[in-house]
């Protein structure tokens, strides 16, 4: 229902994770009784958790876990690790710098130009692992290193920006024809963020095997200061999970992932986006608390580090323990950044679910988050 703002503005209410809660039903499991399996195309994972292509988040070598672990991890290819041979030093460094110089000092670190042949061995080093394969591009990046990307044996590929549209509208550069590039590719593609049910849907129809809803904010991103854009993500996810089913009846059965990404930094907020519709969640800050996440316990964004506008900023969090800690446990805080998997594993056994597709179907009311 649209809420009148004053004569000329009319706005529909939404609302974020923090907002919902699920409801058990009348049918509780054994959580050793519950799955968290999710594919998309040809791929099979043991949890629904994708690191999102951040440098304080996933690295080669973490990737490379998180793929043993049952997760997905993204390398960011237009990274510290794509522009220098040994950035294990500058991530040590990036820790270290006072206050507002950090912005100025990041501009500087990911000014380096990005070099191919980095591309091409880091995504190698993931595959040698026998994991799956994926890198993030921006669509500004994307026509510029795709051959290189997909040359390099990337399975999964994934276009991310704050804002992804299936047409973007340019006067002084060629657009990137979503449609047109997604179907000429061989691997599957992930895009986005969206945040509406017709921006999802139009994603949808170029081809995209999964639709990140947001816009890539969450700990590190300002973007609301600064642009004054915002995502309340529970809305958000069950919009585009609107325009999946619609999209699911409109092309005859193609079904379209719908990955949460932004404001999912808790074993709660991952129940909750699922349980609005998301099959699959890309994790920021979540997964940069463990103690082996190459930001070394600091975790920053691409918006950090823009030339001119940055929209994010250098956070510090708090170490809960090693990636693997951090996604079964044992845990060591009562916060729900530690364990995930289990936590995600108690709250559907607790309401009755024994996959993620009918955790989907969960019942939810509005009940404001207190902080008890």
């Amino acid at each position: 229902m649209d809420i009148e703002l004053g004569r000329a503005k009319r706005a529909r209410r939404a609302y974020s994770f923090d907002d919902i809660a699920v409801v058990p039903s009348r049918r509780t499991r054994n959580p050793a009784d519950v799955s968290t399996a999710w594919s998309i195309d040809a791929f099979h994972f043991d949890t629904p958790i994708i690191g999102a292509p951040m440098d304080s988040v996933m690295s080669p070598s973490s990737a490379v876990r998180l793929g043993e672990l049952g997760g997905l991890g993204v390398l960011d290819l237009e990274g510290l690790w794509t522009r220098y041979d040994d950035p294990e030093p500058l991530l040590a460094d990036i820790g270290d710098l006072p206050g507002r110089s950090a912005i100025s000092r990041l501009q500087e670190l990911y000014s380096e130009p990005i070099k191919p042949e980095l591309v091409r061995d880091r995504l190698a080093e993931i595959r040698a692992a026998g994991v799956t394969v994926a890198g993030a591009l921006t669509p500004q990046r994307t026509q510029e290193l795709y051959e290189t990307v997909v040359a390099a044996g990337v399975d999964l590929f994934v276009i991310r920006g704050t804002t992804v549209s299936a047409e973007h509208v340019s006067t002084v550069a060629e657009p990137l024809n979503l449609k047109k590039f997604i179907y000429d590719l061989d691997v599957p593609v992930i895009v986005g963020g969206a945040s509406t049910y017709t921006a999802a849907l139009h994603l949808m129809r170029t081809g995209a095997a999964g639709v990140l809803v947001g816009f890539g904010g969450g700990a590190a991103s300002t973007t609301r200061a600064t642009l004054g854009i915002h995502a309340p993500m529970a809305t958000a996810v069950a919009d585009v999970a609107g325009a999946r089913r619609d999209y699911l009846d409109e092309s005859g059965g193609r079904y379209v992932h719908v990955i949460a990404d932004g404001g999912v930094g808790t074993a709660g907020d991952i129940v909750k986006a699922i349980a609005m519709g998301a099959d699959a969640v890309m994790l920021g800050v979540a997964l940069s608390r463990a103690t082996d996440a190459p930001g070394r316990g600091y975790h920053w964004g691409d918006e950090a580090h823009h030339a001119k506008l940055p929209r994010g900023r250098r956070v510090k969090v708090d170490q809960v323990g090693t990636l693997e800690e951090v996604l079964y446990g044992p845990a060591q805080v009562a916060d729900g950044t530690a364990n995930l998997i289990g936590a995600l594993k108690k709250s559907m056994a607790t309401t009755g679910y024994s996959d993620l597709k009918e955790f989907q179907r969960v019942e939810v009311v509005l009940a404001p988050y207190t902080g008890k």
